[in-house]
């Protein structure tokens, strides 16, 4: 279903397709992977200029430009190809009033401008970007919050608010991404909050289930008995998890029970049985898919057939990050599914954490980097046979 590489690259020139092919290649090089990401946060701390590397590189593949307004050329692109656009301001990790402020009205702005735009179908935002991590974790641990923690908290639920209002009167959906587990459960208490209050009639809240944790299938179930007992309608977003060292490492440094699954099968099924609880649920639960796994993919494409739904069912989309898995999004769509990718903006030096995170995803994620390389030099091969 996912091999025809001339549907995959269609929107990729030949100098398009050797830039990503010289990209991948150095990602799956460990060595070479490991000391770029460090000499670029040591760049980065000694305000060393480093555009002029990534910029042509890393984050053109990756990114879809600084702003809204150069995303377009991006989200034009796709939309020939009949994929959707996400825009994502990927900054994160900052902490101070005027940050948050800064994102959050930015992400308004992102809100709007997707409620105009025919060719993106959702809206999106980080939760680190409104509230200090430390207020987070102190919020998912306990209800015993001093005076100040409790105002910052309920700052955190009033962005929220906002954002998930702004999505409502855009008549937009707004996917709200999953975080480390430590900060997971005050923002799931928030996002159900929102779910109650604007998801009576459709799913314009969508949570994030990180399915490598191996609680998030009762999660599942249970949000689904609470939103039949409330009335509303669920949306969710599946996706396997992108934290899970870190996890592991904090948990055994901290002696917590280890949240993550004891192994990838484990995971892979758990993903699989949430898409189908999902599918035999559909008329209560809004899915996007979220995944570079084909197996997951083939699998949520045979349950829609075998539930009698059509491909374009707007309770079902299927989405992977720009500048991964082409093969996947673009072959989907050509097929008549609902496809978007998922397209981060934001300027170079504060868009470097996702990179690095991209990088070390490519790195460490196994068969990742080689089928990409795989498919590449296929379609390379392709067009050089072309012009034989």
């Amino acid at each position: 279903m996912f091999n025809n590489t001339k549907i995959a690259f269609i929107s990729k020139s030949d100098k398009d397709l050797k830039r990503a092919y010289f990209l991948f290649k150095t990602l799956s090089n460990t060595f070479l992977s490991k000391a770029g990401t460090l000499l670029t946060n040591i760049a980065i701390s000694i305000k060393f200029p480093i555009n002029w590397i990534i910029k042509p590189t890393i984050y053109e593949h990756f990114v879809g430009g600084e702003s809204i307004e150069e995303c377009s050329k991006t989200v034009g692109l796709l939309e020939k190809y009949k994929v959707r656009a996400i825009l994502d301001y990927s900054v994160e990790g900052k902490e101070s009033s005027a940050d948050i402020q800064k994102a959050l009205d930015e992400t308004i702005m992102s809100i709007k401008n997707a409620g105009k735009d025919k060719n993106i179908p959702f809206a999106v935002f980080k939760p680190t970007a409104f509230a200090r991590a430390a207020i987070l974790e102190r919020a998912s641990l306990t209800d015993h919050l001093n005076s100040e923690e409790k105002e910052e908290a309920e700052n955190f639920r009033k962005r929220v608010n906002i954002l998930c209002q702004t999505a409502f009167d855009s008549d937009i959906p707004i996917l709200i991404d999953a975080e480390d587990s430590w900060f997971q459960n005050f923002v799931d208490e928030v996002v159900t909050e929102m779910m109650e209050k604007f998801n009576k009639e459709k799913a314009i809240v969508f949570n994030t289930l990180q399915m490598y944790r191996h609680d998030r299938l009762e999660f599942l179930k249970t949000s689904l008995q609470k939103s039949i007992e409330g009335n509303y309608f669920l949306g969710m977003k599946f996706v396997r998890g992108a934290y899970m060292e870190k996890e592991r490492l904090r948990a055994e440094k901290m002696n917590y029970s280890d949240p993550i699954q004891p192994n990838k099968e484990a995971t892979d099924n758990d993903y699989n049985a949430a898409l189908k609880f999902s599918i035999e649920n559909i008329d209560r639960i809004s899915i996007f898919n979220g995944t570079h796994n084909e197996k997951s993919s083939k699998y949520l494409c045979e349950l829609m057939q075998e539930h009698s739904l059509q491909k374009n069912d707007k309770r079902i989309y299927f989405a992977q990050l720009y500048g991964m898995s082409d093969h996947i999004s673009f072959n989907s769509a050509d097929a008549g599914y609902n496809v978007a990718k998922y397209v981060p903006y934001g300027p170079v030096k504060f868009v470097m954490p996702y990179l690095l995170r991209r990088a070390e995803e490519n790195t460490s994620v196994a068969g990742q980097t080689s089928i990409e390389l795989e498919l590449l030099q296929t379609e390379m091969q392709r067009r050089k046979n072309l012009k034989k």
